[in-house]
């Protein structure tokens, strides 16, 4: 594996980024140790999460993933060695959002306190916030940079009118600017990224890490029928996806797969490490079984005529 930059920051990550959103969701404590331990074992070393997971979980108000992660960082002793990723705006437990300089400066020490760390290497916004002027989100980042807190910063879930717009403003006043970007894209979620979006984060070389990157599961090739959906606790949310277009990209997957004895996981993961504009997908596992479609993935270089295949099956236009 090699790494790569995140925009034009100082951090360096190998390509696959682990999604957070599965601590204190779909696994716990202990199983999250495992996997995370097996994911570094593995030579990865990016971890995303995010201050509001897992509200939605019965009995959870959030930080519960950001807590797990701290105290697996504390027992192994290895936060140096780990590129840390969390995000603010998305108020725990409601649908409210807030880039406001206020609480993001109270959001931050939540944030530290649960990771038990002092600096966090990404903060991102987690959603934009039409209510709060631009700069004054920058502003509260500029000054948590200079204390320390936060070594960079990124967005996640902007149109791209609003990435332009902030990034644009953060050139023109000198203050600190977006290096990274989180859009939902994956081979089946492909023109809301491609139509507007790409192309800002490639004029601004942005470092994209792209979450759903298996589409909730789908593209693993574990959900072909309705009959499939209660597999696990997420398969309600793949319904949307079998129809025409979603089978036409499983058999593409099915036929790619073949030619690299690989999982329909790992050639959806390895297409995207392919996209130019495309730095680190996010994507998480439950289990060591599943580590090993991440690692094949990072591993894999899908030939021209292979691309093509799954180009054309998930083509939107």
């Amino acid at each position: 594996m090699e790494k790569r930059k995140l925009g034009n920051s100082d951090l360096f990550v190998y390509p696959i980024t682990f999604g957070g959103n599965v601590f204190g969701w779909t696994i716990d404590e202990q199983q999250s140790f495992n996997v995370l331990d097996g994911f570094t074992e593995a030579g990865f070393n990016f971890i995303d999460t995010a201050d509001s997971y897992s509200h939605w979980v019965p009995g959870n108000k959030g930080g519960e993933s950001e807590s797990i992660l701290g105290n697996w960082m504390l027992e192994r002793k290895n936060r140096t060695g780990i590129i840390l990723a969390t995000k603010v705006g998305s108020i725990p437990g409601t649908d409210k959002k807030s880039l406001s300089k206020d609480y993001i400066l109270k959001s931050v020490e939540g944030s530290l306190k649960r990771l038990k760390t002092d600096y966090i290497d990404l903060y991102q916004s987690h959603y934009d916030d039409a209510g709060t002027p631009i700069h004054e989100s920058l502003e509260a980042y500029d000054s948590l940079i200079k204390a320390g807190k936060v070594r960079w910063i990124g967005a996640s879930n902007f149109t791209a009118a609003r990435l332009k717009e902030s990034l644009e403003i953060a050139q023109k006043l000198s203050l600190p600017k977006y290096q990274t970007f989180q859009p939902e894209y994956n081979l089946y979620k492909r023109e809301g990224y491609e139509k507007e979006l790409e192309q800002v984060v490639v004029d601004h070389q942005l470092g994209v890490l792209n979450y759903y990157a298996l589409a909730s599961g789908f593209l693993t090739g574990k959900y072909r029928s309705e009959a499939d959906l209660n597999k696990s606790q997420r398969g309600g949310g793949i319904k949307a996806y079998l129809n025409e277009r979603g089978f036409r990209i499983l058999k593409a997957l099915d036929q790619v797969s073949e030619q690299y004895n690989a999982n329909p996981a790992s050639i959806a993961l390895a297409w995207l490490i392919a996209r130019p504009s495309v730095t680190a997908p996010i994507a998480s596992v439950t289990n060591l079984n599943q580590l090993g479609d991440l690692v094949k993935a990072a591993s894999l270089k899908l030939n021209t005529e292979d691309l093509a295949i799954l180009d054309e099956a998930s083509a939107w236009a």
